[in-house]
């Protein structure tokens, strides 16, 4: 684990409550295997060139931004949010909500476009997703979300583009 990491998770101790716990086991068993997303045989390296360091860090370390870094996090338009790496469309607009924790988050995917794992850097056990593309790492579910889904998909506004609606959505990259 990356010292920053490990200060970061000691950080967050005050707001453990907050967080909400991993996503329910019957969203990691209603999502994991369900993609209908062919995966790129690309290495992550290869993304470096097309994304600015603090992204790449981000998709391809599995770093965090900062909480309320993100214009995303203001972002009130209807469209499509896809990821900043390949480009697959991975939100869309109308599950987007302000859930007070400083990061875009949204109440449910693009069905079959995330992949989940499981992620155990902090102190309690959490689920992380992934673009099932490219494999560039988006964020953490919990299931303290609104209703009726009660998900909260907690995503890096750096892994992300924002499309507005009426644009063409970017060509998939490569």
């Amino acid at each position: 684990m990356k010292r920053r990491n490990f200060i970061r998770g000691l950080a967050l101790l005050p707001a453990l409550p907050l967080l909400g716990s991993h996503a329910p086991s019957s969203l990691a068993a209603a999502i994991s295997g369900t993609t209908s997303v062919t995966p790129l045989d690309k290495p992550h390296s290869a993304w470096r060139e097309l994304l600015s360091p603090q992204a790449y860090a981000v998709l391809f370390e599995e770093d965090t931004e900062r909480a309320g870094s993100s214009p995303l996090n203001h972002e009130k338009r209807s469209g499509t949010y896809v990821c900043a790496a390949c480009y697959l469309p991975l939100f869309d607009s109308q599950h987007k909500y302000e859930s007070g924790t400083g990061w875009p988050s949204f109440t449910q995917p693009i069905e079959g476009h995330v992949g989940l794992k499981s992620d155990r850097t902090l102190f309690f056990p959490r689920t992380e997703y992934h673009c099932a593309r490219c494999g560039g790492h988006q964020g953490h579910v919990f299931d303290d979300g609104p209703k009726p889904r009660g998900e909260r998909w907690c995503n890096n506004g750096l892994a992300l583009r924002f499309i507005v609606a009426g644009e063409s959505l970017p060509e998939l990259r490569s």
